[in-house]
């Protein structure tokens, strides 16, 4: 019997930028029928009556933007101020989507179920918006930004392989040695090319993505104990010192306060 094999490109990503975040932070999607709630647009920006333009608004929602007629919008979470990678990218991300095809052939697909009701349609929609802020968000960090900040990093062609690295492993004893060798550089050159690109040392950097996995992990109510150990402290009260310097607020409130913020952004 002959064997087929799905060929696949000679270049693979080895290093998966979004992985760590999508299993941290949970990703969700509710079509929407009015734009003012939502946080992802399809827009027809040129009258051409079929899918032009694309936002994603990270940290706002707001009326239609006047230069865009609405096909299909949505309301999209993924881990909202908890997550780092939200807080990176810019409060509004637009596409062209003449020079994205992937999106879009999504955004016809996303415009064309919410044109005829059929089985399963809100729930195609949903999957198909969560992709397409998937797609986004890598869009942006194949992009880079300007200044310094994680989106840099992982967009940098050595030190995101490092970040990627702390992502997955967080609770591991790393070491600017081992980080660097991942990077393929240097000490001294991993070292000064982390701070000026992502802003910060490797050291406060892997302290910060510890405590923002810690604090997720306390908002889906697991003990401070069990996330100390999971993110890599070595104590209950190491943790709960280093998250109250970071947060300004111990373990054991954080669900209260981050209820009420999170009940202040959904006004």
């Amino acid at each position: 019997m002959r064997e087929y094999m799905i060929e696949r490109p000679e270049q693979r990503e080895r290093y998966d930028r979004l992985s760590a975040f999508l299993k941290a932070f949970a990703l969700s999607a509710a079509y929407l029928e009015e734009a003012e709630a939502a946080n992802l647009l399809i827009l027809d920006g040129e009258g051409q009556g079929h899918p032009t333009k694309l936002v994603y608004r990270t940290r706002l929602s707001a009326a239609l933007p006047p230069d865009g007629a609405l096909l299909a919008a949505a309301r999209v979470e993924f881990g909202g101020s908890v997550n780092p990678l939200i807080g990176a990218l810019p409060d509004q991300l637009c596409f062209s989507l003449a020079e994205a095809p992937q999106l879009y052939g999504l955004s016809e697909l996303i415009v064309a179920e919410a044109d005829t009701a059929r089985c399963g349609g809100g729930t195609i929609k949903a999957r198909l918006c969560e992709v397409v802020v998937v797609l986004a968000i890598r869009r942006a960090i194949a992009m880079g930004t300007v200044n310094a900040g994680l989106l840099s990093g992982l967009a940098h062609p050595e030190l995101h392989k490092s970040l990627v690295a702390i992502h997955d492993e967080p609770a591991r004893s790393w070491t600017v040695p081992e980080l660097a060798r991942i990077a393929g550089m240097s000490r001294g050159a991993f070292t000064s090319h982390f701070s000026r690109v992502v802003g910060e040392t490797p050291a406060a950097y892997l302290n910060g993505w510890r405590l923002s996995l810690g604090r997720a992990e306390l908002l889906a109510g697991r003990s401070v104990k069990t996330v100390a150990a999971h993110v890599g402290f070595g104590s209950a009260e190491a943790f709960s010192r280093a998250f109250a310097r970071k947060f300004g607020y111990s373990p054991r409130q954080a669900g209260t306060i981050e209820g009420r913020s999170i009940d202040r952004s959904a006004r």
